[in-house]
């Protein structure tokens, strides 16, 4: 078995993902069905350690060793990026894979409303992408880098882990940093992040209470602020928010929120009619006056009835956009 060899056949397939395991053969994630490569060997434990460890450096072996699990990026020149995780299943030492798109969706290919491009031109402001892993979290995100980088003239600060799309310079300049390589922790590279003369900073997933904190100050700050968080719906992305913090905080967390975010998009990835394709659905809130004194006075019960009431404000729910792409045969 080789690695390389799978990955460039991957690419050849539309596969989303690979899946290297001990005592199996390989595997391609193929429009959400695993398919065994039958014209490959069942992979011995051996075998697929060392062909694993063969494409770490020193350091990310020290990692794996230390942590028993890592992600870091692969660049298959002249083919494409991988993300590539590593993990112990029992004893077993496991690898799955992920193509990086070299060519970023549009918003409209995306399925997002051409007015939030209205929206990511503030000078400051919170964004949110949220939802689980595999769910498109990091397209929709680099989509919108990319955009601003096409139009705007800033400069831009990605706290990473590992570096997935690698942008180039365009109307802004960016700058990529990676967790462990480029910086210790989000929370450090988040803090220089404001010493830098950042206008945009992209994180790519707000883990602890520091982080959040940070977060909402470069919001505040002149900062526009793009980050994931793992949650579903938009209400429940708020809450979770305001819950990461101590009694004594909350009243001014809120205000915080009420004040610095912009909007939430909620996703997730569906299987189209005919199974061949991945679509987004999509939940979007969008802070306005009576979404921010919901926020402020912690009523946020109501913020679901106010999604689907207000529409006029390019709100709406997650049902809704499934509504418009069962309209559209997509799924």
């Amino acid at each position: 078995m080789n690695i390389v060899e799978i990955l460039k056949l991957s690419l050849e397939r539309d596969a989303s993902d690979i899946i290297l395991s001990s005592w199996a053969r390989p595997a391609l994630k193929i429009y959400g069905e695993v398919t065994y490569l039958e014209e490959y060997d069942i992979i011995s434990q051996s075998e697929l350690s060392n062909q694993i460890i063969s494409i770490m450096n020193e350091k990310q072996k020290q990692t794996l060793k230390e942590k028993l699990e890592l992600d870091f990026p692969i660049d298959l020149k002249w083919y494409s990026r991988f993300r590539a995780n590593v993990f112990f299943s029992k004893s077993w030492i496991w690898a799955v894979f992920r193509p990086i798109k070299t060519k970023l969706p549009s918003f409209r290919e995306l399925w997002l409303p051409d007015k939030l491009l209205e929206l990511i031109k503030r000078k400051n402001g919170l964004l949110l992408v949220t939802w689980s892993v595999w769910s498109g979290k990091s397209t929709t995100m680099s989509a919108l880098i990319d955009t601003i980088s096409a139009n705007m003239q800033k400069h831009i600060i990605t706290v990473e882990d590992p570096i997935e799309y690698v942008f180039n310079n365009n109307k802004s300049l960016i700058e990529q940093r990676e967790v462990g390589i480029n910086t210790l922790s989000f929370e450090n590279g988040l803090k220089y992040a404001l010493r830098q003369a950042s206008d945009v900073i992209m994180i790519w997933e707000m883990r602890d209470l520091e982080t959040f904190r940070l977060a909402l100050r470069a919001a505040e700050t002149w900062n526009l602020v793009i980050a994931t968080l793992h949650t579903s719906g938009a209400a429940r992305t708020v809450s979770r928010i305001i819950d990461m913090f101590s009694w004594d905080e909350k009243e001014h967390i809120r205000s915080q929120l009420s004040d610095s975010l912009i909007w939430i998009i909620w996703q997730d990835l569906l299987k189209t009619k005919d199974w061949k394709w991945r679509v987004l659905a999509t939940e979007l809130l969008v802070n306005n006056v009576g979404i921010s004194n919901m926020i402020r006075k912690w009523v946020i019960h109501q913020i679901d009835w106010a999604i689907e009431t207000w529409v006029s404000d390019w709100m709406y729910t997650m049902k809704m956009s499934l509504d418009k792409l069962k309209d559209a045969w997509k799924i």
